[in-house]
């Protein structure tokens, strides 16, 4: 049980230095780096027929890459534009696509979860939202308890805008905040008041959703204890049923309009780690559930209902109590994890548009799952979402689990039980450092700039 006192201390600085190395936040394993890119349109076509003829439920991602504007902080796939005539014409190219995925998957397949990410889902006026929604709800059959999510940017949101999501289904709504910090707010390239946020939040009630996620970032420059503790105030404030707040992944080589950021303004190794404490401090004192890596929940929400009985999942949408067996990504640069396969999409808007305009998937790399890459999949989601993992759990390749966990255990990261290895407080803030020590892929990826730093 998570402890307040646990809390209180600031980890050790030691110990920050020791694990501050890059590593995967392991919404998949194995992580994209592994997979391979002569994974043919072929292989996830064959995923795809597979993932049909069990019959069970799928989760739908749908990825929607235009923004107003490019945050400096961003990591998403992201194009800008102002001309409405783009987004229909993804909106054309997104129909050929999920046509082609309906052709192998089987047309009207139980869906029990939608979630729109990109980008900003928001920048779809209501015509395109509405053309957008039926896009999906004419090719699949969606379960009575479907979910339907999306994230938002709030400067872009209108009352007639939530109006016209509610009337199409959708009941949860994320809107990416990040900091409400003016000075942080001029350093990242993304102005928002707290007043329209909060006012945001209130018409979002007002029409009917009833799951209001708030996204904020550790991390950024110029964010002190100070500012960001105001901003989690005002966050409390808004009183969202879901907080996810996110390290931010400073990667200026892969991500070059990153390099806007004055590196010199970012908070080092043990100024972003008190910044985390400060907001998992903040939120378990406020009653919320501290859920799995980076997300709060209040105490009667899904999620935190399925963390305390051990039903948490992870996929590529985040945390989810919907344990679908597959996900499904359309949309250029989404992921499937679907029939036994990853795979993933072209990510580069002019490629993704000429294969699906000749009618073909546009899958660019993926990989096959091995009996050992399930075996560790399912020990890594162990651990990132429930905390422990139970000794019949450990995949038969690592045989050597306690000489692993050791020095985890001698800084009292983890606790040995008789039939279990649990995390402890102190531990979930290092717990991507424990999902490596799973990783059979690793050794031949690191030093490749390829990874955030785990501190």
């Amino acid at each position: 049980m998570l402890s307040l006192g646990d809390l209180a201390e600031p980890v050790p600085a030691d110990l920050l230095a020791k694990y501050d190395v890059a590593g995967p936040r392991y919404t998949s394993y194995p992580t994209v780096p592994a997979w391979r890119d002569d994974f043919a349109p072929d292989d996830f076509a064959r995923a795809l027929r597979a993932a049909g003829a069990t019959g069970t439920p799928v989760a739908l991602y749908g990825h929607f890459p235009y923004c107003a504007a490019k945050c400096f902080y961003c990591g998403c796939n992201a194009v800008t534009t102002s001309r409405p005539e783009a987004i229909d014409r993804y909106l054309d190219d997104l129909e050929r696509e999920l046509d082609c995925v309906v052709g192998e998957l089987g047309r009207f397949h139980r869906t029990a979860q939608l979630h729109w990410g990109g980008g900003t889902p928001n920048h779809l006026d209501d015509r395109q939202l509405e053309r957008a929604f039926r896009l999906y709800a004419d090719r699949f059959r969606f379960t009575d308890e479907v979910e339907l999510s999306l994230e938002a940017d709030p400067r872009l949101v209108s009352r007639e805008q939530l109006r016209t999501l509610r009337a199409l289904g959708f009941t949860r709504i994320s809107f990416g905040v990040q900091d409400l910090d003016r000075n942080v707010q001029e350093a990242i390239g993304r102005l928002q008041s707290p007043a329209l946020v909060r006012d945001v939040c209130e018409s979002a009630r007002e029409a009917g959703f009833t799951g209001l996620n708030i996204d904020l970032i550790y991390g950024l420059p110029r964010q002190t204890p100070e500012s960001f503790a105001r901003t989690i105030d005002e966050a409390l404030r808004l009183g969202p049923d879901r907080v996810a707040c996110f390290g931010y992944a400073h990667l200026p080589s892969s991500r070059p309009h990153q390099r806007v950021i004055e590196e010199a303004e970012l908070p080092d190794a043990p100024e972003r780690a008190a910044l985390f404490q400060l907001a998992v401090r903040r939120f378990t004192e406020a009653g919320y559930a501290w859920i799995g890596l980076d997300h709060f929940a209040k105490a009667d929400d899904p999620l935190a209902v399925a963390q305390r009985e051990g039903r948490l999942h992870r996929n590529f949408m985040g945390y989810t109590t919907m344990p679908a067996a597959h996900l499904v990504g359309t949309g250029m640069s989404a992921i499937s994890d679907v029939g036994g396969a990853f795979a993933q999409n072209e990510a580069r808007l002019g490629p993704w548009r000429e294969r699906v305009d000749a009618g073909r998937l546009s899958t660019v790399r993926g990989l096959w799952l091995s009996d050992d890459d399930r075996a560790r999949k399912h020990a890594i989601q162990q651990l990132m979402c429930n905390l422990e993992l139970a000794f019949d759990d450990i995949p038969p390749g690592v045989d050597d689990l306690r000489a692993r966990f050791a020095p985890f255990e001698d800084d009292g990261f983890v606790e040995f039980g008789v039939d279990r290895v649990q995390v402890t407080p102190r531990g979930r803030f290092f717990i991507r450092n424990l999902c490596m020590e799973l990783d059979a892929y690793l050794p031949t990826q690191q030093g490749q700039g390829r990874f955030s730093r785990t501190v």
